[in-house]
């Protein structure tokens, strides 16, 4: 069944968020990212230069439907740092995001309410000051055929508009390229037909 819609929501770059209560500071860091790797990096990073700070909790989610997730609390009482940084994330409407909150304590507890309050509103201003950008969801197809192919091969490439990169033309050639969900069908029917024509997920 073809796909109706393949894009949503997500940010064009980093930002930054800030919250204070009763001492305590909150920073929160927002990021487009596509990978869990890439937001364990992210996180490791904010521990590095923010490393004298009590907690680093984190939370994103990833992907046309916002599928992968996570919310983690980081030694703050349950529920009280990465539910309500996802809850923010989830009210723009937003995926491939991720935003690390990491907390200076002042010495006051603030008590799960005021905990929730703090993560809430330093993520919001983090998200409020992103560019937010419209993404188109899409996989990265290696293709590779034999030079005899290539007229066939680049009229695909060219009548559906896709992105290449890491081009290699030569007896065999191979090119890289990336096909939005809602022409997948399209570019599958299109070269099932072209001899030695081989593609594979990356």
């Amino acid at each position: 069944m073809p796909i109706t819609s393949d894009t949503y929501k997500s940010i064009a770059g980093p930002a930054e968020g800030q919250f204070k209560d009763q001492g305590s500071r909150f920073i929160a860091l927002a990021y487009p990212v596509e990978s869990e790797e890439e937001v364990k990096s992210l996180l490791e990073k904010a521990r590095k230069e923010y490393h004298d700070a009590r907690h680093h909790c984190v939370a994103y989610r990833i992907g046309l439907k916002g599928e992968v997730w996570r919310a983690s609390d980081d030694g703050e009482p349950a529920g009280s740092a990465g539910r309500p940084i996802l809850g923010q994330i989830d009210s723009a409407g937003l995926s491939d995001v991720a935003v690390v909150v990491v907390r200076y304590f002042g010495g006051i507890k603030l008590g799960i309410p005021g905990l929730i309050r703090a993560y809430k509103s330093a993520t919001k201003d983090a998200l409020d000051k992103a560019e937010k950008i419209e993404k188109t969801a899409g996989r990265w197809y290696e293709l590779s055929f034999d030079y005899a192919q290539m007229p066939e091969v680049m009229k695909v490439v060219k009548d559906l508009g896709l992105p290449s990169r890491e081009q290699r033309f030569e007896a065999s050639c191979s090119m890289q390229v990336r096909v939005r969900l809602a022409q997948e069908e399209d570019f599958l029917e299109r070269t099932k037909n072209i001899t030695n024509f081989n593609y594979r997920n990356i």
